[in-house]
């Protein structure tokens, strides 16, 4: 994958398929500390010690709809490859706890990519499961709680057309406003 928002996806919707009821996404930008780090938290079932050591295996998946599993190994690779790691802790009954680190200023670390189509696509999840994303910057913070959002359009779909253009718009605003990077 060419993008972290496509990691973030992939990762946030087995969350979603797993019948987790609330997703936090994480980015902390740290370019003095030359790191980039992506946290996703679910309270989903969790895994259970032999399920978790399966999990970096492209050849494990639990979806019976096909037989690989790509997302977290080329998730691993990408983190690896751009000097950084990737851990993941989980625990039956108290969810998963996923932390990607990249070097923020090594070359082949991908791009973020369209973090506010990412949100989006997840806020809209069959499952009605709560996206909150924080992403800090040395400009400032920012956070997007779906829980918040659904209070003000009170009873108002987020699927209409003029709703998703309205959050895709702020979410890239207040992105732009503490100058996320590349």
């Amino acid at each position: 994958m060419t993008e972290l928002a496509l990691h973030i996806l992939d990762i946030a919707q087995n969350s979603i398929r797993a019948k987790a009821s609330m997703v936090e996404i994480t980015i902390a930008e740290e370019p003095q500390q030359d790191r980039y780090v992506i946290e996703i938290l679910d309270n989903g079932p969790g895994m259970d010690e032999h399920t978790l050591t399966r999990v970096g295996d492209p050849f494990f998946t639990s979806r019976t709809t096909r037989k690989v599993g790509l997302g977290i190994p080329l998730f691993r690779q990408n983190a690896e490859l751009a000097g950084g790691a990737l851990q993941i802790e989980s625990e039956p009954g108290k969810g998963t706890h996923l932390k990607a680190i990249f070097g923020f200023h090594h070359v082949d670390r991908p791009i973020l990519g369209d973090m506010a189509g990412t949100l989006l696509i997840l806020m809209t999840n069959e499952n009605q499961t709560e996206i909150v994303y924080k992403h800090q910057t040395p400009k400032g913070d920012y956070e997007f709680d779906s829980r918040e959002v659904k209070k003000v359009l009170e009873g108002a779909s987020i699927n209409s057309p003029g709703i998703r253009n309205f959050l895709l718009e702020m979410i890239r605003e207040n992105l732009e406003q503490i100058q996320i990077s590349e």
